[in-house]
């Protein structure tokens, strides 16, 4: 898959370097319940998102036999980058008939695939991305999709761990998007100048319906923050759902880690899409 213009040899090598070949080096070794969906009948590869003066590099993957707009879904990343799997997602994503991308949101600030360490990922790269800059680029990744294939009036968005809880601040930035899907996003924490509100702050703001996925026994993200959460939409009128897995941990559905819980990974799955096809995605 390409932008508009066409993309040389060597930019293309480039933008696939950008998005991560492979997994991340701060989640080897790989486990093998890892699953690789495949691309036969898709149109699937890196990207170029025009993102003000920069280029941002994506990776993005639909039906190759699309004859119209698909519905649109924004895939944001773990902490680990667009790594091999968040570029398998949009690969699932695509083979249920949407358009899905994912631009890689650290790319002013760091390569985050060849960090070695979570610690190190976290305290270098992570904490120095502006939830502004986030926000701002996922409304860039719209428009690109908009004009690249997909229905920009059928949009939704869905992220994991840091991309999660980025779900929750969108769907209170973007009006034009119909659904969101969180897995496991943290919803509350301390005020920074990068992060200034959380969650739990912008309830009120919600645009969207959210879904949001988590794991009983996730000790980043305890149960209380889950409680508060509900009782706030609860308050709010609006109209999100909250599921929690009582066995699963933190990155259930990460099939690449130690961490993977294939039913509730399987359920959240089922449960994402419903959601998006139910609210208009």
């Amino acid at each position: 898959m390409t932008s508009n213009r066409p993309i040389d040899a060597s930019r293309r090598d480039f933008l696939n370097s950008a998005v991560g070949v492979g997994f991340a080096l701060a989640v080897q070794p790989i486990a093998a319940s890892a699953i690789i969906t495949d691309g036969a009948g898709l149109s699937a590869g890196a990207v170029e998102i025009p993102t003000g003066p920069a280029i941002m590099p994506g990776y993005a993957a639909k039906p190759a036999a699309a004859s119209g707009p698909l519905p649109v879904v924004l895939v944001v990343q773990e902490i680990f980058g667009v790594h091999e799997h968040i570029r398998d997602l949009c690969r699932r994503l695509a083979k249920a008939g949407y358009l899905a991308v994912a631009p890689e949101l650290y790319f002013r600030q760091g390569d985050p695939s060849k960090v070695a360490s979570i610690s190190e990922l976290v305290s270098g790269l992570v904490s120095k991305v502006p939830d502004s800059q986030v926000l701002a680029d996922l409304d860039a990744t719209l428009a690109w999709a908009g004009g690249n294939g997909g229905d920009a009036k059928r949009a939704a968005i869905t992220g994991f761990c840091w991309g999660g809880r980025q779900v929750w601040l969108y769907a209170a930035h973007n009006p034009r998007i119909k659904a969101g899907v969180a897995w496991y996003g943290r919803l509350q924490g301390e005020p920074s100048a990068n992060t200034p509100r959380q969650p739990l702050d912008i309830v009120a703001q919600l645009h969207a319906p959210v879904l949001g996925l988590y794991g009983g026994l996730d000790k980043g993200i305890p149960l209380e923050s889950v409680d508060k959460m509900k009782a706030a939409l609860r308050v709010a009128g609006k109209p999100s759902e909250i599921v929690v897995y009582p066995e699963a941990d933190h990155g259930f559905n990460a099939d690449y880690r130690p961490s993977y819980n294939a039913a509730a990974a399987n359920d959240g799955w089922q449960r994402m899409l419903q959601w998006f096809k139910q609210h208009g995605a």
